[in-house]
């Protein structure tokens, strides 16, 4: 998939999918988008973007059209409303969904399009703004497997690692997987950096401890520093991960799994969106905590 000879074709550019275009602009590809609002593609077109009205019109431009938005909703909405991709799609396209959406959903998307000769894949990534802007996701893989292998290359223009994990929707689970990881491990690093505050210690020499021992983890790492300089700038917002651990715990209802780490955890994140921080990063989830405890989480330290 020579940027000379491959058109790719884009819907969605927020946190994530503005950074990822951008990769895909500075490696020499022919780039035609749209999203919600025009506004936030601007820079994107003022640097060799060509913008279209609608996801039918991006795939008929495309040889692969990618999609990263923000929920099921949008997801069904992209792909099978009247204007959606695969009204536009030909024979031998290949469609990727980046979104984190519903197993389910994914294994419809793929069985329309095999119905239209056309290669679905669901493949939802790790790793935040920072990935996103650093080309360092890690993206999980659900579909055929030799779509995924024909794409190596554009792969790589965004991730560290790419992980075929099987058929349709098998991409969608193992991103629940991570959500349940990251849920019960964003609990544990605010509540530790809560105790660490109320018992007098330096939190940027405890950090400098514990962030390379057995507690190690990308959390702790990447979003505890935020906190303790009160950025809650959405890396990845809230409202969006309450909706994943939603998706995660209707699927381990449907596979009688019971989750009560995950459970509570959602329960602390409806919190935290109560408390208008719905549109901050997941780290926000230090405020509804200190909250609970009559702390005023300091601004400056």
């Amino acid at each position: 998939m020579a940027p000379e000879t491959t058109r790719i074709g884009w819907v969605g550019v927020g946190v994530m999918g503005a950074s990822m275009c951008r990769h895909l602009l500075n490696a020499g590809y022919a780039l035609t988008l749209t999203s919600r609002s025009r506004s936030k593609a601007e820079p994107l077109l003022a640097a060799g973007a060509a913008w279209v009205e609608t996801p039918e019109q991006v795939a008929l431009a495309a040889d692969i059209v990618a999609t990263m938005v923000g929920t099921p909703a949008d997801v069904r909405s992209v792909y099978l409303g009247e204007t959606g991709v695969l009204a536009g799609t030909r024979p031998g396209t290949v469609v990727v969904d980046f979104t984190t959406s519903e197993p389910a959903l994914a294994r419809e998307i793929h069985t329309r399009a095999h119905e239209q000769n056309v290669m679905a894949l669901d493949a939802p990534v790790s790793g935040g703004d920072v990935g996103a802007r650093e080309g360092t996701l890690s993206i999980m893989v659900g579909g055929e497997r030799a779509a995924f292998e024909a794409l190596e290359n554009f792969w790589k223009l965004f991730g560290s690692r790419s992980v075929y994990q099987g058929s349709a929707g098998s991409g969608q689970h193992t991103k629940m997987v991570n959500q349940i990881l990251i849920a019960s491990s964003m609990v544990g690093v605010c509540e530790a950096l809560l105790y660490g505050f109320r018992a007098g210690l330096d939190l940027d020499l405890v950090l400098q401890s514990v962030s390379t021992g057995a507690a190690a983890s990308w959390s702790l790492s990447n979003l505890a520093p935020r906190i303790l300089k009160y950025d809650f700038a959405p890396g990845f917002f809230v409202e969006h991960f309450i909706k994943d651990m939603g998706i995660a715990l209707g699927e381990a209802e449907r596979l009688g799994v019971v989750l009560p780490g995950l459970a509570l955890a959602h329960q602390l994140y409806r919190a935290v969106q109560a408390q208008g921080h719905g549109r901050a990063g997941a780290q926000a989830l230090q405020l509804a905590l200190a909250s609970l405890s009559g702390v005023d989480w300091p601004r400056q330290r």
